[in-house]
């Protein structure tokens, strides 16, 4: 699997998923524009990528900044001349709570950066791919797509669902332009996202559920690593899944198919 040649933008570049399928797409050929709103982040990834022999563009931006975005874009527009793969990957937890103390301000800001953020990646992305065709991956998760029992993810959970029904109605709508839209629904992957997690009394939601012995079958219970996922985006992004658009795929172990 190889993208060179390709130019690549990777939202949520700076850490844990991001950075891992950054860097793949580096060892494979692309070259990166790289996203997050924590510049030193992304400029210590960008360094990263450009001793792999790629070059890097680091930019900060918040994606649900539609000013922001649309200045992102024109960025990769005049540094590389297009675009062919998109990871749209930045994304958070926010807070989880009983629906009834969910505050909707907190409701807001999870759908503002998970829900907008990737609506804002394709829209400004889409032109730029057109002309010569690529690939966009989108990171939901296993929860709103196969779990419901995380308990008090509302927000995120409806944001999750929300990604694979932007991802199928786009993989039709671009499929003319040779432009695949797939989604990967992680299950528990080691990553820094729940450091943006704020949990409050989330016992009072909890429903019992039971699990066999180990959460995640595949590993006895260990979560799956970022190069998994980095590995499923090269694929993605690569040619040998050209036949593979508007599909969600769950990378977890078969920790979705316990309850």
């Amino acid at each position: 699997m190889d993208v060179r040649g390709k130019v690549a933008l990777v939202t949520g570049a700076g850490s844990g998923l991001g950075e891992a399928s950054a860097l793949r797409l580096a060892e494979a050929g692309a070259d990166l524009v790289l996203v997050s709103r924590t510049p030193d982040e992304i400029e210590a990834v960008a360094e990263k990528v450009r001793q792999k022999g790629r070059k890097a563009l680091a930019i900060a931006a918040d994606v649900a900044d539609e000013v922001a975005m649309a200045d992102l874009f024109q960025k990769t527009q005049s540094e590389f001349g297009r675009l062919d793969i998109v990871f749209a990957n930045a994304g958070v937890n926010g807070v989880w709570a009983p629906i009834d103390e969910l505050q909707p301000d907190e409701w807001d800001s999870t759908i503002r950066i998970n829900l907008r953020g990737t609506f804002l990646s394709l829209h400004y992305a889409v032109p730029l791919m057109k002309q010569n065709g690529g690939s966009i991956i989108i990171t939901a998760s296993i929860n709103g797509t196969r779990t419901f029992t995380s308990t008090g993810a509302h927000a995120y959970s409806t944001t999750k669902a929300g990604q694979v029904a932007l991802a199928q109605m786009a993989a039709l709508e671009l499929a003319r332009y040779k432009i695949r839209v797939n989604v990967i629904c992680p299950g528990a992957i080691e990553s820094e996202i729940d450091d943006n997690t704020e949990k409050r009394n989330t016992e009072k939601a909890e429903v019992p559920a039971e699990h066999p012995e180990g959460t995640i079958p595949l590993t006895k219970g260990k979560p799956g690593k970022a190069d998994d996922v980095a590995d499923l985006v090269l694929f993605l992004a690569s040619d040998q899944s050209r036949h593979i658009t508007g599909s969600p795929i769950w990378i977890d172990g078969a920790q979705s198919l316990l309850v």
